[in-house]
């Protein structure tokens, strides 16, 4: 493969995201395979940033971003009365933490803090901020010394009460204390069920479906696996025998039916959530097996797109049988993953465009450059959108008559393509080498 190829690949942040401890210690509860090296949580360094006085939270119209895609895993807050006066009035940066993993993990935020998976040295390290002042709470490391490929993990941590849940890019998948990060179990994707890296490692983001812990080896009968979220005993393996993709899946009720619709190397498949069989499956080739984009589930219907020139296309989907009811070229997403918005889809294109389409025909409703893959997110009416080559943050009215900005600023610079996250009035953006904090409340 040409090396622009796999550097224009690559990154699949797909996306793409409390006590301290005072002195390092080694945990021992459970043990990995001994190939897999031990993990130890350690004493955080000082914040680069001052400290605001912390704002009260738990207020009617806020909320958390518990895992990937946010609260209701489709891309968009539920908080209203943000800031979109940027022009008179930008957001004021409140901190801001340097990252040395040279990638696209993405950050997920509860209990007042924002969490994500960084690289230092030959280790993984899991960091929890404090949401409001930017201090180091704690950390986990464990061992990943294979080496740059274009960065390290590229998953988003998931919070479910007071346990966190990380898999990294070389399918090591730890449970943790969310508000401590103490080691509650873990488990290697790759030894135990046969699972497979793709060309750019494991970028699937665990995901929670009640007492379920939903995640995606790809191996033989194990492509999709359920676990007990508690201890990671196994519930069901299923899903067929297929590579991973680098999506995350989407827990759906499509004809009555719960499911985990799973974007896979070569297919869009849904997944009966009661046993892991498959129910449909749609082939859906892309150079390089690189179908990262999360699919929307659209009623009984599931759009999909990918880069590289595939394109998208909308399903219809009736019990086992999956009919296409439009297929084209107009948006090619290579790894951020659109929004369905108020009766519409947004997304970023290649090769740099931010388009709103209409999801019942696949016509184009408007489209603007300058965008580079940028991960995006919706809240309030208004779309937040990353300029992914020059780490602009664009405020975008949520229109399908036409393209209105509302404001940009440029908090990080650098290339930025990790979609931004809201908590609890709080802007989360990165880039390859920070991470930084945002007031967007009036």
């Amino acid at each position: 493969m040409r090396a622009v190829g796999r550097g224009l690949l690559l990154m699949l942040a797909v996306f793409v995201l409390s006590s301290c401890q005072n002195a390092s210690q080694t945990d021992s509860t459970p043990p990995m395979p001994p190939a897999a090296g031990t993990g130890s949580n350690a004493a955080p360094p000082a914040p680069s940033a001052g400290k605001p006085e912390p704002k009260e939270t738990g207020k009617a119209g806020v909320t958390d971003w518990i895992a990937f895609r946010g609260p209701n895993a489709d891309g968009i807050s539920p908080e209203t009365g943000i800031n979109k006066s940027w022009s008179a009035s930008p957001p004021r940066q409140l901190w801001r933490q340097s990252l040395s993993d040279g990638g696209f993990a993405g950050p997920a935020s509860a209990h007042e803090m924002v969490y994500i998976i960084d690289h230092q040295g030959n280790q993984d390290v899991i960091r929890a901020f404090d949401l409001q002042t930017g201090q180091e709470k704690w950390r986990y490391s464990y061992e990943d010394a294979s080496g740059d490929n274009y960065g390290y993990s590229r998953s988003t941590p998931a919070i479910d009460g007071e346990t966190l849940y990380a898999v990294s890019r070389m399918g090591r998948l730890l449970s943790l204390e969310s508000k401590t990060g103490k080691l509650l179990w873990q488990k290697d994707l790759i030894a135990e069920f046969g699972g497979r890296r793709p060309s750019w490692d494991i970028a699937v983001s665990p995901v929670i479906d009640g007492e379920k812990l939903i995640v995606v080896p790809g191996g033989n009968n194990a492509s999709v696996v359920a676990l007990n979220k508690r201890d990671g005993q196994v519930i069901w393996k299923g899903g067929g025998s297929e590579a991973p993709g680098y999506a995350t899946p989407v827990v759906a009720t499509i004809n009555g039916k719960r499911q985990y619709v799973c974007f896979l190397a070569k297919s869009v498949t849904g997944v009966d959530a009661e046993n892991g069989q498959v129910i449909w499956r749609h082939p859906w080739s892309t150079s390089y097996d690189v179908n990262a984009a999360t699919p929307l589930v659209i009623g009984d219907s599931v759009f999909i797109t990918s880069g590289y020139g595939t394109g998208c296309a909308m399903l219809d989907i009736q019990g086992g049988r999956v009919s296409v009811r439009w297929q084209n070229r107009e948006m090619k997403s290579r790894f951020s993953s659109p929004i369905y918005y108020d009766g519409h889809i947004y997304g970023t294109t290649e090769p740099g465009e931010l388009l709103c389409m209409d999801p019942n025909t696949g016509r184009v409703l408007w489209q603007q450059r300058g965008f580079e893959w940028g991960g995006l997110m919706g809240v309030d009416g208004a779309l937040i959108v990353m300029n992914g080559a020059e780490g602009d943050v664009v405020l975008v009215e949520r229109s399908p008559v036409a393209y209105k900005e509302l404001g940009r600023i440029k908090p990080l610079g650098g290339r930025s393509w990790t979609a931004p996250i809201l908590s609890r009035g709080k802007l989360i953006v990165r880039n390859n080498d920070a991470l930084a904090c945002l007031d967007l409340k009036k």
